[in-house]
């Protein structure tokens, strides 16, 4: 999968703090080789997750309550929306295979299919 120029360096960013947290913790850093963790390096609790960061977040953009793991969804819809290849997306997701994505986002391909029509048409005229 590639990384956007803004993705990398976010997550150059969030490396960068992290060494901090290490330096700062010395043998106390419990480094766990996770790419998010605590700023003692231990896996984040999930409870703390949404509560302290991501129903705040949504508060103050003034959006619905929703659950974390819905983000993945929202992610995979939009993505199959845009007409990215299933099996792209299906990567992404760390699927197994393709066909555990296109039944669960089925839901999406009916735009597609019209999407894909038009194409066609363009294409043969």
């Amino acid at each position: 999968m590639q990384l956007t120029k803004a993705a990398v360096e976010a997550l150059e960013g969030h490396l960068a703090c992290q060494m901090m947290y290490r330096e700062r913790l010395g043998d106390l850093y419990e480094h766990q080789g996770l790419v998010f963790a605590t700023q003692k390096g231990t896996l984040v609790n999930p409870t703390n997750l949404r509560k302290r960061s991501f129903e705040p977040l949504l508060e103050k953009a003034d959006l619905p309550v929703i659950r974390f793991h819905d983000l993945r969804h929202t992610c995979a819809t939009l993505l199959l929306s845009s007409n990215v290849n299933p099996k792209i997306v299906s990567e992404m997701l760390g699927h197994a295979t393709i066909a555990i994505t296109l039944d669960t986002y089925s839901h999406v391909l009916p735009n597609m299919q019209k999407g894909a029509a038009r194409a066609l048409e363009e294409t043969l005229r």
